[in-house]
């Protein structure tokens, strides 16, 4: 990889754009990058770092990116990274530009926040122009980690060299340099190799565990069931003979449980044998009892019989009278028809005879009848005038009509007149209503246009709003869930360092007598250590781990939602800014209101036009009303002088046919109702005549018919006759003293019931207590059986899943065995690991040796032959071999620890550690050519002859092309480097300033 330029706009403390050509720096291979305290040199490794990775190194790193901008920057100058690097053959261009809050565009107040943008531009040298890739931050990342091989932290230790790391690394403990080239060599498959056997054997002991405990459980259950049956031993999980003595135990209880069975089977069958005689006996007694009783009251029910037998003889009479007045019936309801019909007939006559004429009142039939025909003939004669009075009245009728023709067609006339005289403006009214509604329609298709965009916006904004309660919310979620697990951090340490203060007591739990100790191997343990009230175990400090690891996911789930959150907030704030959403919720309101008016409007165009057009209409129709009424006007002189003729000849004629009455029609309405009342009283008086016949012959068959049946009169045969009620009500008296009389003699008749009348009253009371009694002990012996049988089948079922149980933890105890050795040897815990070494700490070891023996090439030279880096395996102070960095001393011949080295022993010392990891850690991320390095500080602890020696290894970089820039503000740099990039600080922001190129 090697760097061309960087162009920085608004980074750091660098207010204006600055350009930095490192490919006229890397000419003299070694370049000196200086400047003041503060200036800003260490924000130009920033720059380069986040142009790759979109962050910057180390605690300058953060979540939004906003603390990247400028302070000295103009308020419309916008935060810009672009780095120009070849990188595996390819010449490519990365473009960043972090989220910045910007004034907002227009005379509108405020500003508004612009999200992050990236780009990725590539040289095509055949065609000698550049071309994009990608506009996609994940994109980006993903092509430039695969380019590099390395991943930010990496990239930030072999390229940016902080020398105050590696410092600290020489002087930190085994922890510390594990964490550190456990980040830059990626062993976290070793880790997770470790952490996967200790959950395995985790899960495979809490398997045994489980077998155990539930075959223990089975174990007390059949005690449960079997009683004193069973006698269980005092067993544990885990003791070697639970399973046995567990089956042993169980079988003897499921013997003596079917022994108890057979006991009450015999029991019970006793009992059932009682239980049926106690029954019998009680059956026979309330059948003995229910005859008894029913003899008894068959008795009583026949002495009632006996005393209402008169009753009975009197309701069988009248049934009998009335069975012969039926006969009477018919008779009597034709004399009550004739008698009705006669008298409706006579009070018909005598109403119709009140209408009569005085010299009719007295007439008979024939009478009556004969004057109706004379009125009749002499109505047949006014047929003609009545023609000729209809016909004057018609002609009367239409001179009335020629007189409204005339009046309407005067009013037509004058309405016509006045609605012409206003046609003019009532016209020019309806059209400037057409042009208005039009007018309306074409802004009511402009604000329709304006209305989704406005909608969209609003929607945008209320997104906003919601992103950015959710941003806020997130945000404290995850600073409480960081809180939490630091706090599950500490907890969980205190309990590591309370366990492995009391580890002595855990191994001692597991000592035997005879046994070898997994510590010191003796077979004798006088005085082994015990366990405090407070002491920790394995168990109580994984919960707290996993406590611990839990929480770190929640934490790091919770920080990434609310950067993606941010990033959507982010997107939604550059599309619609920052106006409040009830500003534009306002403006859409407002535009709705204007756009629902305007269609208002112009929904009145099509009334507007039909309006104009039913008053043209309306216009033409008048017209020729007015023509029409004066033709008609004309027409109706000439029918006026005809009508007049006409009526003179009726009127002659009409006064001839009338005679006294005041006109045709009265004098033939008179007669017309004088036959209607003389044929009325004709025919009442024939009905009349006829009925008083008919009544007469009724009364003769009535009193033959009531000879006949026996009565004296017809009277009597009246009042014997019986309702339909009545008749029934008797008929079903006289049933019911039938049906009871069966019925009783059917029960006095019964051989068994006088049988049982004769014998002594049943003991109902003796035999129910002798049948309670026997079927209490039954269910006593039945409820034995059961429980005994209950007993039986569960100690059975129980032996059944016990054996299965033991069964299966065979395998399970073997499988727990391996896991557990395999899982001890790779957490250095196992006596077989001699070094107690784990695995991550052991592939680190291999790491941390290659490493060494690379920085020892470098050391060498700038300590001119005197130190040499080694890696130890010697174990620290917690028993386990640990990643120890030593350094051996040429002028003395002794090893010693590297923090006893002086302060220019440890920087040239870290820094060639640095060299050489960066060495080892790009042959581990596939040999990416790195041709620009960067080494930051420490330079001012070095006498001048180290210095020289120090820049002769720099400068030995050099060869294939490579260069190394040196970031400090040693001043004897200055001299003795000629290609320097100067970072100047003023009251106005920071700038570069190349020299010597």
């Amino acid at each position: 990889m090697r760097l061309h330029r960087l162009d920085i706009t608004a980074f750091g403390p660098f207010g204006a754009a600055q350009s930095v050509d490192f490919d006229a720096l890397s000419t003299a291979g070694l370049f000196l990058l200086h400047g003041p305290t503060g200036a800003g040199k260490t924000s130009v490794l920033d720059a380069v770092c986040y142009a790759l990775y979109g962050s910057v190194p180390g605690a300058r790193q953060g979540g939004q990116g906003t603390h990247l901008r400028s302070d000295h920057a103009e308020p419309g100058t916008r935060t810009e990274v672009r780095l120009e690097l070849t990188v595996a053959g390819r010449r490519l261009e990365i473009t960043r530009q972090p989220p910045w809050e910007r004034p907002k565009k227009g005379n509108r107040q405020g500003t508004t926040v612009d999200k992050a943008q990236t780009w990725l531009r590539e040289y095509d040298a055949v065609r000698g122009a550049w071309k994009d890739l990608s506009r996609s931050h994940n994109e980006i990342g993903e092509e430039i980690t695969q380019l590099l091989g390395m991943s930010r932290e990496q990239f930030c230790q072999v390229v940016l060299l902080p020398q105050g790391d590696f410092a600290r690394f020489l002087r930190a403990d085994a922890e510390a340099r594990g964490k550190l080239l456990g980040r830059l060599f990626d062993t976290q498959r070793f880790a997770d190799v470790e952490k996967r056997l200790a959950e395995r054997r985790r899960a495979t002991e809490a398997r045994v565990r489980e077998g155990d405990s539930a075959l223990l459980t089975d174990a007390h259950r059949m005690q449960q069931v079997a009683g004193d049956a069973m006698e269980l031993p005092d067993l544990a999980a885990g003791d070697p003979g639970l399973a046995g003595a567990v089956l042993a135990a169980a079988a003897v209880a499921r013997s003596t449980a079917r022994e108890r069975l057979t006991v009450a089977h015999c029991g019970l069958t006793a009992a059932e044998s009682a239980h049926t005689r106690a029954q019998a006996e009680l059956a026979e007694s309330r059948e003995l009892a229910r005859l008894q009783h029913r003899f008894t009251e068959a008795q009583t029910r026949a002495a009632r019989l006996a005393e209402r037998a008169e009753e009975y003889e009197e309701t069988r009479a009248r049934m009998e009278r009335g069975r012969k007045a039926e006969t009477v019936a018919p008779a009597l309801e034709l004399r009550e028809d004739a008698e009705n019909a006669h008298r409706r007939a006579a009070l018909e006559e005598e109403n119709a005879r009140r209408a009569l004429p005085e010299d009719q009142a007295d007439s008979g039939a024939p009478g009556l009848a004969a004057a109706a025909r004379r009125a009749a003939e002499e109505l047949g004669s006014l047929t003609s005038a009545r023609r000729a009075e209809h016909r004057l009245t018609e002609l009367l009728a239409e001179r009335s009509g020629l007189d409204r023709e005339e009046r309407a067609d005067e009013d037509t006339a004058r309405e016509a007149d006045t609605w012409l005289d206003g046609w003019e403006p009532a016209r020019a009214a309806l059209q400037a209503r057409i042009d208005s509604a039009q007018e309306a329609a074409s802004r009511a298709e402009a604000l329709a246009a304006r209305r989704d965009p406005a909608r969209r916006r609003l929607d945008t904004a209320r997104r906003r709003d919601r992103l950015t309660s959710e941003v806020t919310a997130a945000a404290r979620q995850a600073l409480d869930a960081g809180q939490r697990a630091q706090k599950l951090r500490g907890e969980w340490l205190d309990l590591k360092e309370q366990r492995l203060s009391g580890i002595a007591a855990e191994l001692a739990a597991h000592l035997t007598d005879g046994a070898p100790c997994a510590v010191c191997g003796a077979t004798e343990h006088p005085a082994p250590a015990r366990k405090d009230a407070g002491h920790v175990d394995r168990d109580a400090e994984q919960r707290a781990f996993d406590a611990h690891q839990e929480a770190e996911r929640e934490h790091g789930t919770l920080e990434r939602r609310t950067t993606e959150l941010q990033a959507a907030l982010d997107a939604v704030t550059a599309e619609v800014g920052d106006t409040p959403a009830d500003r534009i919720a306002a403006e859409v309101s407002e535009l709705e209101r204007e756009f629902e008016q305007a269609r208002r409007d112009a929904s009145a165009l099509h009334a507007a036009h039909e309006e104009l057009r039913r008053a043209e209409g309306e216009r033409e129709e008048r017209l020729q009303a007015r023509q029409q009424s004066a033709v008609r006007a004309a027409a109706r002189l000439t029918r006026r002088d005809t009508l007049d003729r006409e009526q003179a000849t009726l009127e002659a004629e009409l006064t001839r046919a009338r005679g006294t009455a005041e006109s045709v029609a009265a004098r033939a309405g008179q007669l017309e109702r004088l036959a209607a009342v003389l044929t009325e009283a004709a025919d009442a008086a024939r009905t009349a005549e006829e009925t008083a016949v008919r009544l007469k012959d009724a009364d003769a068959r009535l009193a033959d018919a009531a000879y006949r049946a026996g009565f004296d009169t017809p009277g009597a045969a009246a009042e014997a006759l019986l309702d339909p009620a009545t008749h029934r009500a008797l008929q079903h008296r006289l049933d019911e003293r039938q049906s009871e009389e069966s019925a009783v003699r059917a029960v006095l008749a019964e051989p068994e019931t006088v049988a049982a009348s004769r014998q002594a009253p049943a003991d109902l009371a003796g035999a129910g207590e002798r049948a309670a009694g026997a079927e209490r002990r039954l269910r006593e012996a039945a409820s034995a059986r059961d429980e005994a049988a209950r007993r039986t089948t569960e100690l059975d079922r129980l032996s059944a899943r016990a054996e299965d149980g033991a069964r299966r933890l065979a395998p399970l105890r073997e499988e727990y065995d391996r896991v557990a050795r395999l899982a001890a040897l790779a957490a250095g815990t196992s006596a077989d690991n001699e070094r107690r070494m784990r695995l991550e700490s052991y592939v680190l070891a291999a790491r941390l040796e290659q490493v060494a023996a690379a920085a020892t090439a470098r050391l060498r030279l700038m300590s001119a032959g005197r130190y040499t880096l080694v890696h130890s395996d010697d174990r620290s102070g917690r028993g386990r071999s640990g990643l120890g960095l030593h350094v051996v001393d040429a002028w003395t011949g002794r090893e010693r620890d590297t923090a006893t080295l002086s302060g220019g022993e440890t920087f040239f010392a870290s820094l060639a550690l640095a060299l050489g990891l960066a060495d080892v850690v790009t042959d581990e991320a596939g040999g990416v050519r790195l041709d620009t390095l960067f080494i930051d500080e420490g330079f001012g602890s070095l006498d001048d002859q180290t210095l020289d020696e120090v820049l002769d290894v720099l400068d030995s970089l050099r060869e294939r092309d490579r260069s190394v820039g040196i970031v400090s503000h040693v001043g004897d740099l200055r001299r003795r480097i000629h290609a320097q990039l100067e970072v100047v600080k003023d009251r106005t922001g920071s700038s570069l300033r190349p020299r010597g190129v």
